[in-house]
């Protein structure tokens, strides 16, 4: 396979005769002229970012350490770590604390989730603290032990279990602490 002409596009030139065409090589040294208004772009012509906050948090989801658990693949017993986004589209039964976990429709995680934002199409069980945001999909389904900083759930999405606000489970360990500290 390797001995195929045309591979990658390029004819081996014998060991022993290395010729150079002069004028072949003064032309590739030397740079074509350009015109100027082939590389001016108008006003009209140039895109402008548009910020909005939906865009600015799937941008966030582009960048950092990701780990990607596709269709099909098992993974079980493990401990995350320093992983930025996990992307589930297998079978997960893991901890991990990091910034954004997504379960695909056809994945599904049980274990401990600490994570600033959990968006969810498959399925979740276990304990999940969504610090930031716990986003359910129409197809996801989550039980177990939640917390969340906000949440959306779209119409058809579950949600099930020992269920509070991060900012509510706050405010009650103040009231404990106050109450005991009045007795």
């Amino acid at each position: 396979m390797l001995n195929k002409q045309g591979l990658f596009s390029r004819t081996p030139t014998p060991q022993g005769s290395s010729s150079v065409n002069p004028a072949t090589s003064a032309s590739l040294n030397s740079k074509p002229e350009v015109s100027p208004t082939h590389h001016v772009a108008t006003a009209s012509s140039v895109a402008t970012p548009v910020k909005t906050e939906a865009a600015g948090t799937q941008l966030d989801t582009q960048t950092g350490s990701r780990l990607i658990v596709g269709p099909d693949v098992k993974l079980k017993g493990a401990e995350i770590q320093d992983c930025d986004i996990l992307v589930v589209e297998g079978r997960v039964e893991a901890t991990m604390d990091s910034r954004v976990i997504q379960i695909a429709e056809n994945g599904a995680f049980s274990g401990k989730v600490g994570i600033d934002v959990a968006e969810v199409r498959g399925h979740f069980e276990g304990e999940l603290t969504a610090r930031s945001q716990l986003i359910i999909h129409s197809t996801g389904r989550v039980s177990g032990k939640i917390r969340y900083g906000k949440i959306l759930i779209e119409e058809g999405g579950e949600l099930s279990g020992d269920i509070a606000s991060i900012s509510a489970e706050d405010n009650a360990g103040k009231v404990k602490r106050i109450q005991s500290a009045a007795s």
